[in-house]
């Protein structure tokens, strides 16, 4: 059983409307040498290599290596016809067969027992000195000529793959950050849709961008960066770019990662040739994307801590605290973990602000749903409205995949106009995932599910505070075998008891309908299960709904945009005994709804049987289908209408 409202995370993002048709002129590019110069560096090591090898291995091919021992038994035999001897006791001479040969004397030995020998069998004596030859010098200094030449090859490379020749062998610790010049298009605030409160507090930014003497002059200081914080695709970056946009001024956005390496110190140097960069723009905006990658707390890591972004996020500080505030330079950030950011990042003076970027209301969805379907043609049963209410959690990503998901399906049967059921499938799809029409369920499945589904369906219209119900089905999608949909009538802030104990109703009432129809549960009813547990959970342990507990909450303080992180037992803020309770507190919640559950579908088990067997005929049906059940089963028997009151 799903509910629209509680399916899993959904994040939120504003959503820019088409730009100009205009097309910026493109950025300047470096000029590129010719290619030949390319492989000027590879060839010359290639030559280089094969005059020093290509002389060693012919005379090694012709020079016989001896030892000592063979040596003086040559001599002795009178095969030697000269030798050659260096100060360094090197010996090289050739034979009476012209064979050449080298060998070494023994440093211990003495030199004149072999002279006399040579010069009785009448072999030619030639002494020279040792001395390091071309050759050796240039062997010795090969790998460092090497390694200096490739770096500067490396380095002209990086010279011309960069825009504008930022980058030599000293711009290997720039920023490379991506610069955005103020006469190209850009995003308005206009162009965002939504989030009217979110521009309206970062709207000082611009004011102060466009007019910095204004503020000076009042003595008001300007607030030195602003972090937004929100959900994965809230739009962000895109307001950042909306601010820039509004103020006429260069944008210079980098993201967190680019700043770190896996040399140590090159995330400092980065850090202030992008301040240098925005000074020399000024008045400018450095937009630092997920921030969290170098702005994360000190001193978590005792052991292996990482030296490079703690030097990173120090000089980020310093630079903060340092440039002028009449300068001109507002620094934006975006992070999803902003428990996750050091507090010294966070402090007056640094990120004055902190905006939240929200998911969108149904308001807002509506506002966005209608900017990505700008272009498209939609029939007149499509209510972007009622798509926007169907879609609680979305984001704007979402919502443009919801659309484009649409005009998919409407290609798939032959169509160019979008109508409402295209929505309907799109958004099953984005929900539960294709569906799976070759995944047959057997005649029994076929029927437990169908019970299963109505006993979900009927609570949820027999519960007086559970949303009403939108459509119910049998047909596999996903990892899901059949579907209960509810649609909130509003967008809801707050959830009273009456209406969390009517939602453990309705996840328990597929289960409920098995045991009373069956006489036993299945495997069918684990992820109903798991979501009212964890729902139960939350009101005992966070909500302070449970008499036995109090009114004590142990929920987190910290917003969790990335999904709840799994608990550390050994970190809980609370005693065994505690924990013992809550365990006790969630079981007796769930056995409530369970029972709960239970009374009322044998209470109304004609409908019951009547609904299954309608969804085993049909397969879909809309919840007025549903609540024509109840009606007809309540016309024949009037006095159920007493009993469940």
């Amino acid at each position: 059983m799903i509910t629209w409202a509680r399916l899993r995370g959904r994040h939120a993002t504003g959503t820019a409307k088409p730009g100009p048709p205009d097309e910026p002129p493109p950025p300047p590019v470096a000029p590129r040498s010719p290619e030949w110069r390319r492989w000027l560096l590879p060839i010359g090591v290639l030559i280089v290599t094969l005059w020093l090898l290509v002389p060693l291995m012919l005379t090694g091919s012709e020079t016989k290596p001896y030892s000592y021992s063979d040596f003086v038994a040559k001599v002795g035999a009178g095969q030697v016809k000269t030798v050659t001897i260096d100060d360094q006791g090197t010996v090289s001479g050739s034979l009476d067969n012209g064979t050449t040969f080298t060998t070494q004397i023994p440093t211990a030995l003495s030199v004149g027992t072999l002279e006399s020998q040579l010069q009785s069998h009448h072999v030619q004596i030639t002494a020279t000195r040792a001395a390091g030859s071309l050759l050796s010098v240039l062997a010795g200094f090969l790998p460092m000529a090497l390694l200096i030449g490739l770096f500067l090859w490396m380095g002209r490379q990086a010279q011309h793959s960069m825009a504008g020749g930022i980058g030599s062998i000293g711009g290997f610790g720039r920023s490379g950050v991506k610069i955005i010049e103020a006469e190209r298009p850009t995003t308005r605030f206009g162009d965002v849709a939504g989030y009217d409160g979110v521009k309206q507090e970062i709207n000082e930014v611009v004011d102060f961008l466009r007019d910095p003497g204004r503020y000076a002059a009042a003595g008001a200081k300007p607030p030195r960066g602003v972090i937004m914080v929100g959900p994965p695709g809230t739009g962000k970056t895109l307001l950042a770019r909306a601010v820039a946009g509004e103020a006429a001024v260069p944008f210079l956005s980098v993201t967190g990662s680019g700043f770190v390496e896996m040399f140590v110190g090159v995330g400092a140097s980065r850090v202030r040739d992008l301040f240098d960069e925005a000074r020399n723009r000024a008045p400018s905006i450095i937009f630092i994307d997920e921030i969290d990658a170098i702005g994360g707390r000190r001193g978590r890591n005792v052991v292996g801590g990482n030296d490079e972004r703690e030097q990173t996020l120090n000089q980020l500080l310093a630079e903060m605290d340092g440039f002028d505030q009449s300068s001109g330079i507002v620094v934006l950030a975006a992070t999803n973990r902003p428990e996750t950011l050091d507090t010294a990042l966070l402090r007056p003076g640094r990120f004055d602000r902190q905006v939240t970027v929200p998911l969108p209301n149904q308001g807002e969805r509506a506002a966005i749903l209608a900017v990505h379907a700008a272009g498209k043609h939609l029939g007149p049963s499509v209510d972007l409205g009622v798509v926007a209410r169907a879609t609680p959690g979305f984001s704007g990503a979402d919502l443009a995949n919801l659309v484009n998901e649409a005009a998919i399906n409407a290609v798939r049967a032959d169509r160019t106009t979008i109508d409402a059921e295209d929505l309907g499938t799109a958004r099953d799809r984005v929900l539960l995932g294709r569906r799976e029409t070759s995944n047959a369920l057997l005649p029994q499945e076929r029927h437990a599910v169908a019970v299963h589904e109505s006993g979900h369906a009927l609570l949820a219209t027999l519960c007086q505070h559970a949303d009403p119900v939108a459509k119910v089905t049998i047909l596999p999608a996903g990892p899901t075998l059949g579907v209960t949909e509810q649609l909130p009538e509003a967008e809801r802030h707050l959830y009273s008891e009456s209406y969390l104990a009517d939602l453990l109703a309705v996840r328990l009432g597929g289960r409920a309908a098995e045991l009373v129809v069956f006489g036993e549960g299945s495997t069918g009813a684990a992820n109903d299960l798991a979501a009212a547990t964890q729902i139960a959970t939350r009101m005992v342990r966070d909500f302070g709904l449970s008499p036995a507990l109090g009114p004590v909450g142990y929920s987190s303080a910290a917003p969790q945009y990335l999904g709840q992180d799994a608990e550390d037992p050994r970190l809980k803020p609370y005693s065994e005994r505690t924990q013992q309770i809550i365990d006790e507190e969630i079981a007796r919640l769930l056995s409530t709804a369970e029972r709960r559950a239970v009374d009322l579908l044998r209470l109304h088990r004609c409908a019951l049987d009547r609904l299954a067997a309608v969804l085993v005929e049909r397969e879909t049906v809309d919840g007025d289908v549903v609540g024509g059940v109840l009606r007809d089963e309540r016309s024949a028997l009037p006095s159920l209408d007493t009993a469940t009151a």
